[in-house]
């Protein structure tokens, strides 16, 4: 056997016959086996192709092949998870802002109410004694600096929003008056307060003390 014959495997004769000339393998890959770089492919070829594959036209089937887009998937799949973060990490940040806004609203009613329940506190503390600067006021026994220092307490008394109430002549209202005397009167048309023993004090909205009055109604 001689060397040219053992470059590959004789190829079947043509036609049938039984010639006797070799043919040799069609490595087709695009990647060398043993070195593992890509071969380059021939201009108007294709790597490995023989002169029979050339002239019947038949090309390399891998050719038709796209092997980028796996890459593109790659990235657009990296863009999905990326934007899929994204949204989670906002609906994260929305919620803890909620939280965070309902926390300050729920410390400001606490610190509003707080602030008011200490205020009323105060203010029925000190009812023994404005009920007794208002008999000396009312039988004008209140007057000089006491009559001074009365004033003040008075203005200091309104900058914490405490409101004094109930006057003879003012209509009698059950929310806020506390009825411990009834006359009648025929020429009376309405139940009005004639008489004011304890006056009433309010702050805000919050009667903190109704007036204790005296009424004349109608008979």
């Amino acid at each position: 056997m001689t060397s040219d014959e053992t470059q590959g495997t004789p190829e079947p004769p043509e036609n049938g016959g039984s010639g006797d000339s070799p043919f040799h393998f069609t490595d087709k890959r695009k990647v060398d086996p043993t070195t593992g770089e890509k071969r380059e492919t021939p201009e108007g070829g294709t790597p490995g192709t023989d002169e029979a594959a050339a002239s019947s036209g038949e090309g390399d089937p891998l050719e038709a092949l796209d092997f980028e887009p796996v890459g593109e998937a790659a990235e657009d799949s990296e863009l999905l998870q990326a934007k899929a973060q994204a949204a989670e990490n906002l609906d994260a940040l929305q919620r803890e802002r909620a939280s965070f806004t309902n926390y300050r609203n729920r410390a400001l009613r606490d610190q509003e109410a707080a602030r008011t329940q200490g205020t009323q506190d105060v203010l029925a503390a000190l009812l023994p004694v404005l009920d007794d600067i208002e008999r000396a006021k009312s039988h004008g026994e209140l007057s000089g600096p006491m009559a001074a220092i009365a004033e003040k307490l008075d203005a200091s008394l309104a900058k914490f929003g405490i409101e004094r109430f109930g006057a003879v002549g003012e209509e009698f209202d059950p929310t806020v008056h506390e009825a411990l005397m009834h006359n009648t009167d025929a020429e009376a048309t309405a139940t009005t307060v004639n008489l004011v023993v304890e006056p009433g004090y309010r702050i805000g909205d919050k009667v903190v003390r109704a007036a204790r009055v005296g009424v004349v109604g109608p008979e």
